[in-house]
């Protein structure tokens, strides 16, 4: 199988092939399809099997079949930590590129909460932050997450395993 045979639009699969894949790895394959449709998943792999592609590149597909109201993210992905967080948003930019309209932010702790504040001020398509510093800007009313429709818990295990439960029900709720 290859990437051509996912159902990815040609920028998609241009900036894929950028990076050097043409094979997608197989939670990449059996991910992608089941994105595409528009089902839920639950994933598990290990570290560098490609996962984090395995969601991206579904979702950006998804996203470039319409667009948000202005400053209202359509996708969230809560990830445990801030490194995680930043390589995720990453991720999303170098698959996106092409995607000109694109906007994302990363909202995560230990950056300046002004300069998060101006990422959410134009319109993001994509969020991807962490528990904590997601629910200081719910808080203070800087993001409405009601345009949202793929939400993301990467590495939900380790979220739990550190004790993000009471938070992922309350950005769930």
């Amino acid at each position: 199988m290859k990437f051509t045979e996912l159902g990815l639009s040609a920028e998609i699969q241009r900036a894929v092939a950028a990076q050097g894949y043409d094979t997608p790895t197989p939670i990449q394959a059996q991910a992608i399809p089941v994105v595409l449709a528009g089902r839920d998943l639950m994933a598990c792999a290990q570290t560098g099997t490609g996962k984090t592609a395995g969601f991206t590149l579904p979702i950006l597909q998804l996203l470039s079949g319409g667009r948000a109201k202005p400053k209202r993210p359509r996708v969230l992905v809560l990830t445990p930590t801030r490194e995680l967080a930043q390589q995720v948003e990453k991720a999303v930019q170098t698959y996106g590129k092409a995607l000109r309209w694109l906007n994302t932010a990363c909202l995560v702790g230990g950056a300046p909460m002004f300069a998060q504040i101006k990422q959410l001020q134009r319109q993001c398509d994509v969020v991807v932050a962490t528990p904590g510093r997601l629910l200081d800007h719910l808080n203070r009313r800087k993001i409405k997450l009601s345009d949202v429709e793929v939400l993301i818990l990467d590495e939900a295990d380790r979220m739990l395993d550190m004790g993000f439960a009471e938070d992922i029900d309350a950005i769930v709720a």
